[in-house]
């Protein structure tokens, strides 16, 4: 059972029947009354945000969430195919499904797939991810007051991000799939 004293950034319930994540939540002592937390929540299956507020004490059961690894295969008619490593089963997944992880599908990686009463509800990229530049227009040094500017360049997936001038086509970067950002050139 998990308390709302325990409640974090992060944390997953069951509420409702359906699995929860904390998003952001604060505990409220008026001076009249008893305690109670305001929380901040996104239902990981629909992706809605809810705004609930516990009487403080108040308990929840885990959602009893389980993490797989799986292979994506290849992408057909706006469907995208990943297999089970370890049952080698496949399964399609539609755009919906996919909206975190969409921009960092790459043939042949190793994504996490989040599963609830045995259905698959969502697939994370992993945390760090090298990708191949496919367009990065030249970088023009004048354009800065202090010399580290930065340009719009394109991926192999097709996501657009900022990176360093120096940054060419066809150079693998290391990118935070969590915040779209670039890390480093590999």
């Amino acid at each position: 059972m998990i308390a709302t004293s325990d409640f974090k950034k992060g944390r997953k319930i069951l509420f409702r029947d359906e699995p929860y994540m904390v998003i952001d939540f604060a505990h409220v002592k008026p001076g009249k009354g008893g305690a109670y937390v305001r929380t901040k929540m996104k239902n990981m299956i629909t992706g809605l945000m809810r705004e609930e507020t516990f009487r403080s004490g108040e308990k929840f059961e885990d959602p009893g969430l389980e993490y797989k690894d799986m292979q994506f295969l290849y992408n057909e008619d706006m469907l995208y195919h990943f297999m089970d490593l370890d049952s080698f089963e496949q399964v399609s997944l539609n755009k919906n499904q996919l909206e975190e992880a969409l921009d960092y599908l790459k043939e042949q990686e190793i994504y996490n797939a989040l599963y609830f009463k045995g259905k698959l509800i969502t697939i994370n990229a992993p945390m760090f991810m090298e990708l191949k530049v496919v367009d990065a227009p030249p970088g023009v040094r004048g354009n800065t007051a202090q010399g580290g500017g930065t340009k719009t360049i394109k991926l192999e997936t097709g996501l657009v991000l900022q990176a360093p001038l120096f940054i060419e086509e066809g150079d693998i970067l290391k990118i935070d799939t969590r915040t779209n950002e670039y890390i480093e050139r590999i």
